[in-house]
């Protein structure tokens, strides 16, 4: 990399204290003579569970060298409660310490802007590159080795154990589920999410049946890896969202057998392909699956798209959304989804429950397409508890919904502990039900309904209310300060840096691209669209004091050997959603570091 002013790192604070440390607080000078790496993460952001994914690899292979320490940067007020990421830290099996930052003190003395964001610091307590987004792994292990070789002739190395203490083992039937259906014989098959299995439940919904799995993470006959969504299927069998093996699968409650409907395990990564034969086309976080218009739709929440995979010709393809976050309607191929993960169809409806927008949307026909429109939400920031008319209610972070029989839907209303209702016919929302731990699924059954209580590690049966729970409405903004900017004229700079034995791969074309849009569009009189520069100069409209930046930045490269005719690549890319708020006296330049270090 480029040389640049030796920065020392900021300390790290944080009024939640520490987890997986047996109870110690660290510092930097207790890490002094280790690289650390501190990945900065919120456990709602599928972007930094794929990060989580990609760092056990380097974690084990460096284990006496390198410390990885997860800083919780909450972006909604649930993930601020201390007990819900001790919960995360469990559920995605965390295996490094972590800080619980709720007030992101650690967050703003590093100036992050992005879930997720590394941060690799010297065996002297240096700060010597930061990353954000995904994709990174190939370049944190060229760094991790050079820090090794430079460090350990300079003496500053120190080897050995990491601070890393493991919690004690829960003893529960489920742990953590995920989502669940009633199978015709009346009993309950459930994701048993943080153990890797599917779990069949009497029709009492505790009495363990059957367990279909080995219980740890794999890709065979008998592996899942953090399944998600269960959806029966016409032949009688069970598709399973497979979600951190990027895969569909399929469970034949008959046989026990299982099998690979889509997906080849690896993540999908722009520009690889987007449709064709189900087991040769890459997936990404598939969270929830729903049958609807003759096809198994797929809530792809790792590329904020729904996907359809058509069983008669063995086939998948992009059905709906750009990859671009957010909340955006319109014709399928044209919207914007954030994180989707949770799907219920009717005969003329696919309901989505749209995480990160705390939304609840839907797609129906158009003529010989479809189209998405927003029945509830309005935007990546805006969440709370507030029942009423569709126009002013708010969810926070919603991961499932489930079609009632008088046409209005249920709302695992994950955040808010709650079970709410949106009926289309009033366009009215109100709370059925209180006090749940971390719902994120919803089946009927008979009368009742049948509540996926988390973090409570339980099915919990409801009587469907008559009468509407009445509560304290609530409204919240992420607690992300805005940055300010100067009216007028702002530069725009994404930060990239080829890693080491790196360059641009300029084979086939631009190597980068970025893409700028604002909420409210009146917010940029200039400077939206699409381009290949990583710079741009914007112009801030006239009137317009706040709002929010949405910049999305690709970068590809290549290993730099011309003797290798067929080098190695990798694609580097992070969304970013910048609150701004436009004041005399504020920054002319907004900085976002994709790979590297501002200069």
């Amino acid at each position: 990399m480029a040389p640049h002013a030796r920065v020392r790192a900021p300390e790290l604070i944080g009024k939640g204290g520490w987890l997986n440390t047996g109870g110690t607080a660290l510092t930097l000078a207790d890490l002094r003579g280790r690289i650390v790496i501190l990945d900065f993460w919120t456990f709602c952001c599928v972007n930094c569970l794929h990060v989580l994914d990609e760092l056990r690899e380097l974690e084990e292979k460096h284990r006496d060298t390198v410390v990885i320490i997860g800083v919780h940067s909450p972006k909604f007020v649930h993930e601020a409660e201390h007990q819900a990421v001790v919960d995360a830290v469990e559920r995605y099996e965390v295996h490094h310490p972590v800080l619980d930052d709720p007030e992101l003190a650690t967050w703003k003395q590093y100036a992050v802007r992005a879930w997720p964001t590394l941060v690799v610091i010297d065996p002297e307590g240096y700060v010597v590159a930061q990353h954000a987004g995904e994709g990174h792994a190939h370049a944190l292990e060229q760094l991790v080795g050079e820090l090794e070789d430079q460090h350990a002739a300079k003496g500053t190395l120190r080897r050995g154990d990491g601070p890393y203490v493991a919690p004690e083992p829960v003893a529960t039937d489920l742990r953590f589920p995920g989502k669940a259906v009633l199978l015709p014989g009346g009993t309950f098959l459930v994701s048993d999410s943080t153990r890797h299995q599917l779990v069949e439940l009497a029709a009492d919904g505790e009495s363990v049946v059957a367990r279909v799995g080995s219980g740890e993470r794999g890709f065979g006959p008998d592996g899942f890896s953090e399944p998600q969504g269960l959806a029966l299927l016409p032949d009688g069998t069970v598709a399973v969202a497979d979600t951190v093996n990027h895969a569909l699968r399929a469970y034949d409650p008959a046989t026990g057998a299982v099998t690979t409907l889509a997906g080849t395990g690896r993540q999908w990564m722009q520009g690889r392909p987007t449709s064709g034969p189900a087991t040769e086309v890459d997936l990404s976080s598939p969270w929830d699956v729903a049958w609807f218009a003759d096809r198994l739709w797929i809530a792809m929440a790792g590329v904020h798209q729904l996907w359809t995979y058509d069983p008669a010709t063995g086939t998948v393809e992009v059905a709906a959304g750009t990859t671009n976050e957010g909340l955006v309607d319109g014709p399928a191929p044209e919207a914007w989804f954030a994180q989707p993960s949770g799907l219920a169809a009717t005969e003329d409806r696919l309901w989505v429950a749209d995480s990160e927008t705390s939304a609840l949307r839907y797609v129906e026909r158009d003529g010989e397409g479809f189209t998405v429109r927003t029945a509830v939400g309005t935007g990546l920031f805006d969440f709370g508890h507030r029942d009423g008319p569709a126009a002013q209610a708010l969810f926070q972070h919603p991961l499932g919904v489930t079609a009632l029989p008088d046409g209005s839907v249920a709302v695992s209303d994950t955040y808010n502990h709650a079970l709410r209702r949106y009926d289309p016919a009033t366009g009215e929302v109100t709370t059925l039900a209180t006090d749940l731990r971390e719902p994120s699924d919803a089946v009927l059954a008979g009368d009742d309904i049948v509540v996926v209580e988390s973090a409570r590690h339980r099915l919990t049966r409801l009587r469907l209310p008559e009468e509407a729970v009445r509560v304290e409405s609530v409204a919240h903004r992420t607690q992300r300060a805005a940055t300010d900017v100067a009216p007028g004229r702002l530069r725009l700079d994404v930060v990239f840096q080829a890693p080491t034995g790196q360059k641009l791969d300029t084979r086939y074309g631009p190597s980068t691209r970025l893409l700028v849009s604002s909420t409210p569009p009146e917010l940029l009189a200039e400077g939206s669209g699409t381009g290949t520069d990583l710079g741009r100069d914007l112009v801030l409209a006239d009137g317009v004091t706040e709002g929010v930046l949405h910049v999305s930045a690709m970068a590809a490269s290549c290993d730099d050997d011309p003797e290798n005719e067929y080098p190695a690549c990798h694609m580097h890319q992070q969304d970013w959603g910048v609150p701004v708020r436009v004041v005399p006296g504020g920054a002319e330049r907004l900085p976002l570091v994709l790979a590297g270090l501002d200069a």
